[in-house]
């Protein structure tokens, strides 16, 4: 888990935690009254001037807003994401990043893996005679297929070290009873 600083009081955005970060993001900005900021982009108007001091007051407001937001935004990820959007000059252009570049990694892993199921179906299977049902088993069997295949490495590793133990533990057993004592007696 990704380590909080001081001033922030979450997990910064690493590449494998956005679900979370979105979603704590979203309430703490909802509590701080910024969250439309991320919502609606912030326009800068134009000429003030002739504007009443209403409007610019509501300018400035949102304005302050979105500035707030982006900087939170800002402090929230580290710092090889913050190169993402480190050129966005509003809330909604980072956050908007933000979301199309996580949302867009979970996507195309999402497709490779999908499209790597049909493939390897339609090679084993005749699939224009294959119901619903048959496809969705053997696309539940094949993932399990590689679930599995991704736990062997680690697990032949372990087994490899055991034995790897084992052996020494019998090496060190065999040479025990001999030898430092061997050849006395003879003579």
């Amino acid at each position: 888990m990704a380590a909080t600083s001081g001033a922030f009081p979450f997990p910064k955005l690493v590449k494998d935690n956005y679900e979370r970060w979105s979603i704590q993001m979203k309430t703490f900005f909802g509590g701080q009254d910024v969250w439309e900021a991320v919502e609606e982009e912030y326009v800068e108007l134009e000429n003030l001037a002739g504007a009443s001091q209403a409007v610019k007051k509501a300018a400035k407001e949102a304005r302050v807003k979105d500035q707030k937001t982006l900087s939170l935004i800002q402090l929230g990820i580290n710092d090889n994401i913050f190169e993402k959007i480190e050129q966005a000059t509003t809330a909604k252009r980072a956050w908007d990043t933000l979301e199309n570049v996580f949302k867009g990694i979970d996507k195309v892993k999402k497709v490779r893996l999908q499209s790597l199921r049909v493939v390897a179906i339609e090679e084993s299977n005749d699939t224009e005679t294959m119901t619903v049902d048959e496809l969705s088993g053997k696309l539940q069997v094949h993932e399990d297929k590689i679930k599995r295949r991704n736990k062997e490495p680690i697990e032949q590793a372990l087994q490899a070290k055991m034995n790897i133990n084992e052996r020494k533990d019998d090496t060190n057993k065999n040479q025990g009873g001999r030898g430092r004592g061997r050849g006395r007696g003879r003579g």
